[in-house]
């Protein structure tokens, strides 16, 4: 009996989080370039200190939408907001010559992995030993011809 009321509470809150997190069109018409132009540089403009506020995040999106946020856009603003910020800061703050040093010297490793953010793959070549020296090989060849990027975006520094 115990077991079937942890079912349901868990099928319960399931539920829930998906009617919450169900995705909404963010208008109804098209957007107008100027209207993203201005959330752009609004954004830009509150992300120079590095921190991007859930206020500042809901005040932008507001004067994007031109109304107010549901409840729903609400609940994503504030569980995606941190996201956003995190990316917005960390975007272009690998060098692709590090990657490609760190993969020359310690690409069995897989420490360039690690680098790049790919933490999964990195403990996966760090076990296998780069799949023997082979994937160590092709990182180091994607690398040097820019198709193996960071996780998060773009290199800040290139070759």
């Amino acid at each position: 009996m115990r077991i079937f009321k942890t079912l349901s509470y868990a099928f319960v809150a399931l539920a829930t989080f998906c009617v919450l997190t169900s995705a909404l069109p963010a208008s109804k018409g098209k957007i107008s370039p100027e209207k993203i132009k201005a959330a752009s540089l609004a954004y830009d403009l509150a992300a120079k200190d590095g921190k991007v506020t859930y206020k500042e995040l809901k005040t932008i999106a507001t004067d994007f939408k031109g109304e107010n946020l549901t409840l729903k856009e609400k609940i994503a603003l504030k569980v995606f907001g941190s996201k956003i910020a995190k990316k917005q800061s960390a975007a272009g703050t690998k060098s692709q010559l590090v990657a490609l040093l760190l993969c020359g010297f310690l690409g069995g490793l897989g420490v360039h992995r690690f680098y790049l953010g790919y933490t999964w793959q990195g403990i996966v070549q760090l076990l296998t030993g780069g799949g023997c020296g082979i994937w160590a090989l092709i990182d180091f060849i994607r690398i040097i011809t820019g198709s193996l990027k960071p996780k998060d975006g773009e290199y800040d520094v290139t070759l």
